[in-house]
């Protein structure tokens, strides 16, 4: 009986301490009476379109977010701007609390990837958001949008371009706050909103506007909302993120398509060059052969190592939902992988195929190289590493087709075009406040939160902290099979729900 009884009082404590706390079942309670209203509004803004190119509905985008932002009280509204002029602004407004000792600024971008309406499900338009009874791919169906008097399932979807990436980041922290004023709770700290226009276009401007804005833009932490939840479902908070830069990779053959027939076997062929240049990069399980790639990595801290053991295994769910066998480098787990640096191809180029084909041997091949950075990597070194291996394979490298004079010279020559790209940037989990934000996630449910050292996503946190000296710590609303950059673009409504929770605990933590 003694033991029955410990064991009892240990899973009372256990669940006493990730029990969800008051504040957050009042944020439910005031949720539950305002969803009608927020779906309304969040289709509206959703219908939008977000693409940072174009001017003029970019500039709705950030007049809809100042008429949300002052509906809800917010003062100090302003817009933003870059020097350079064309460029989406960042829609800024704060609350000020009397007696406030710290300031935490909130992050999301409004601006989505480009999106060919085409390939989206039977006739679905990435701007007229459509509501779904669960997701697509376990073969859900369009439904009517909801009457103010109809039941909302949570596990409704919305289908739209910036559904989850990342105009759910800019909805779910504006409700959070409504929330708060509207169930009489009191933030302690003062609160800003940042909500950048250019970040799926590089974010090639955000550092004049937090230049132009220093004083404006301190405070003690960034919280970021943006990317998915872990694939187990669970909340997460991620301490860093991975930086970015590209190579777009050209090599040439003839200068004119020739005859497969009259040619081939002696006419060089320009997809055949850069095929064998690009296997030449990564062995067969994955690891990346460029000399030097991995030698600048920063080692994870004791308690990122222990935050690492402690996440969940996400391998055999991806690979069964995703409907592949043989993952990249088998010595590393998803969490493990995400935590070094990478090379992938985003996409090759060179004559046509199906249909179109001809029998031809091409004049070019093309590759888009996309290097994923890890903290210790700087992007321009990671670039160059890969120029010299280029090197090292024979080629000549230009940064312009090849002359006549250069095409008599060289018998293997490749175009390169560098990007600007960003590095990573990782927060100690060791500051006071990153463990005030850790409780305050763990408030709002009562199962363990997950902590991610670094997400393998890339954000443009590196230039908050060169040009701010800012911390961050990014706190993601999405699901984890939201499509985001793809077709389908997708956002679930619990996880809608569960975000503007989240951060109305973080806008309300002790």
């Amino acid at each position: 009986m003694q033991k029955n009884g410990i064991l009892v009082l240990l899973l009372i404590l256990h669940f006493s301490t990730n029990a969800q706390s008051p504040a957050t079942l009042a944020i439910r309670d005031y949720r539950v009476k305002q969803e009608h209203a927020w779906l309304k509004e969040y289709q509206s803004f959703l219908s939008i379109p977000n693409l940072a190119s174009d001017k003029s509905n970019m500039q709705k985008n950030a007049q809809a977010i100042l008429q949300m932002m002052q509906a809800r009280g917010i003062g100090n509204l302003q817009l933003l701007q870059a020097k350079t002029t064309g460029i989406a602004p960042a829609v800024y407004g704060e609350v000020t609390t009397p007696g406030a000792k710290q300031t935490i600024i909130f992050y999301a971008h409004y601006d989505g990837q480009p999106a060919d309406s085409t390939k989206w499900f039977k006739g679905l338009h990435p701007f007229k958001p459509t509501l779904f009874n669960g997701s697509l791919e376990q073969e859900a169906v369009p439904i009517p949008w909801p009457s103010d008097q109809e039941p909302i399932n949570p596990d409704w979807r919305i289908y739209a371009r910036g559904a989850s990436d990342d105009k759910a980041g800019v909805m779910s922290i504006l409700s959070a706050y409504e929330a708060i004023v509207a169930t009489g709770m009191k933030t302690p700290y003062n609160l800003k909103f940042f909500f950048e226009g250019e970040e799926e276009a590089g974010s090639d401007h955000l550092f004049e506007i937090l230049q132009n804005n220093q004083a404006l833009l301190a405070s003690d932490i960034w919280i970021i909302c943006d990317g998915p939840v872990h694939q187990s479902g669970k909340k997460m908070v991620t301490f860093g993120v991975r930086g970015d830069t590209h190579i777009e990779l050209t090599v040439y053959g003839s200068k004119r398509p020739l005859h497969s027939g009259h040619y081939g076997n002696w006419a060089p062929n320009p997809a055949n060059l850069l095929t064998h240049l690009l296997t030449s990069m990564k062995d067969e399980n994955g690891k990346v052969l460029v000399k030097g790639f991995y030698d600048d990595v920063t080692p994870l801290s004791t308690k990122e190592k222990q935050a690492l053991a402690a996440i969940p295994a996400p391998d055999v769910q991806m690979k069964h939902e995703l409907g592949f066998l043989q993952q990249e480098n088998s010595n590393w787990s998803l969490s493990e992988a995400i935590l070094q640096p990478s090379l992938n191809i985003n996409g090759l180029q060179s004559a046509n195929v199906g249909k179109l084909s001809s029998n031809v041997i091409p004049t070019t091949a093309t590759a888009s190289l996309d290097l994923r950075l890890v903290l210790g990597n700087d992007a321009r070194k990671q670039q160059l590493k890969v120029v010299e291996h280029i090197k090292s394979q024979g080629y000549f490298v230009t940064d312009q087709d090849p002359t006549e004079a250069q095409r008599k010279q060289y018998s293997k020559i490749a175009k390169l075009q560098l990007s600007d790209g960003y590095n990573a940037q990782r927060t100690s989990m060791d500051l006071p406040i990153a463990q005030q934000i850790i409780k305050a996630v763990q408030s709002t449910t009562s199962y363990q939160v997950v902590l991610m050292p670094s997400v393998g996503g890339s954000l443009p946190l590196f230039v908050f902290e060169r040009e701010l000296k800012a911390k961050t710590i990014t706190v993601p609303v999405a699901n984890h099979d939201n499509n985001q950059h793809a077709e389908n673009e997708n956002i679930r409504l619990r996880n809608l729900w569960n975000g503007i929770e989240t951060f109305a605990a973080i806008m309300l933590m002790k």
